[in-house]
């Protein structure tokens, strides 16, 4: 949820125009194929499975990501990867296993009130819809809609200063329904099948004119998945806790124009369980980084964020493209 100025402003240096954007979520695929290829890691015994961290944001908010004012976003991503291996706790390549090429699409639609205020920020609500499309080469195909995400509590700090540098703040709480697409039977589901807790702290900063630094923090809790898939034999399975963050730093090249870097990162904090005990060895860590750019057209937005991936434990690890267009009132 951000706000971008129209045609002819400068962000940072004057006055924005308050309109919505985008807020949170989520790239599906690093969990979905992790889900996939989780069975085939011949380090683990059936009853040593440990279930895959949920779809979470990883790279798909980048520049300007704390800036947001009263109205409305909606919003359509796009996005597509394609993981070329899969990296044990080690970091080493897992073998037997092949690449995976996968595709999904985001629908989000976000509100602040101009109306609300609640500690000095403007309150709203947003929603993101999904489906995606996994092929895992040959271990399975896994297609159709993803979780729900929602959040109902959202608060948008207008514009501040720390020492003298324009710095705006959002603090949102993200839940994740689990309404997608799974079943137990399925070698690949799009949905998790259990609750999970995504709140995150976002800001953007320009410590000088025509520069911007953006980062997203979050903290990832999830729920216990009470029907797992059934060749793993399996009762009840819960995803570890992790933290995650977003980052970029760009400069506006020309009016309404930035160009710059973008990153990513994850680390699994506790670890995950299977029937109620912990799956050692599993926690699940990896980093992105590549370019990106965002030019403004009037209240239209269009985004480009490119990312290699980097440092992959217990994930697969490849390179994604983030395309998103929006449109603010």
């Amino acid at each position: 949820m951000k706000v971008p100025l129209l045609a002819g402003k400068s962000w940072g240096t004057q006055k924005p125009f308050w309109a919505l954007r985008l807020l949170s979520r989520s790239t599906l695929f690093s969990s979905v194929v992790t889900l996939a290829l989780v069975s085939l890691f011949s380090s683990r015994a059936p009853s040593q499975q440990s279930p895959a961290l949920p779809a979470v944001n990883l790279g798909d908010t980048s520049f300007l990501d704390g800036i947001a004012g009263p109205g409305w976003v909606v919003e359509l991503i796009g996005q597509g990867v394609h993981d070329n291996k899969t990296l044990s706790n080690t970091g080493q390549p897992e073998p037997g296993i092949t690449d995976v090429n996968s595709g999904a699409a985001l629908l989000h639609i976000a509100w602040l009130s101009p109306h609300v205020r609640l500690f000095g920020a403007w309150y709203g609500v947003e929603t993101v819809l999904t489906g995606a499309y996994v092929d895992t080469g040959g271990h399975g195909i896994g297609q159709g809609p993803g979780d729900v995400s929602f959040s109902p509590f959202i608060l948008q700090w207008p514009k501040h200063t720390l020492f003298g540098m324009p710095i705006y703040q959002r603090a949102d709480f993200v839940f994740d329904a689990p309404l997608g697409r799974y079943s137990p039977d399925r070698p690949v589901n799009i949905g998790n099948n259990a609750w999970t807790l995504n709140p995150y702290y976002a800001v953007t900063l320009y410590p000088a004119k025509r520069i911007e630094t953006s980062w997203r923090v979050h903290y990832l809790w999830n729920s216990t998945n009470h029907s797992p898939p059934v060749d793993t034999g399996d009762e009840s399975t819960q995803a570890g806790q992790a933290i995650h963050f977003n980052a970029t730093a760009s400069y506006e090249v020309v009016k309404n124009v930035y160009v710059g870097a973008n990153g990513y990162y994850l680390k699994q904090i506790t670890d995950s369980s299977v029937n109620g005990i912990a799956v050692p060895n599993a926690r699940e860590q990896i980093g992105g980084i590549g370019p990106g750019a965002v030019v403004n057209r009037g209240k239209w937005f269009y985004f480009v964020n490119a990312y290699h991936a980097v440092g992959a434990k217990n994930m697969s690890e490849g390179n994604k493209l983030v395309l998103r267009v929006e449109k603010v009132w």
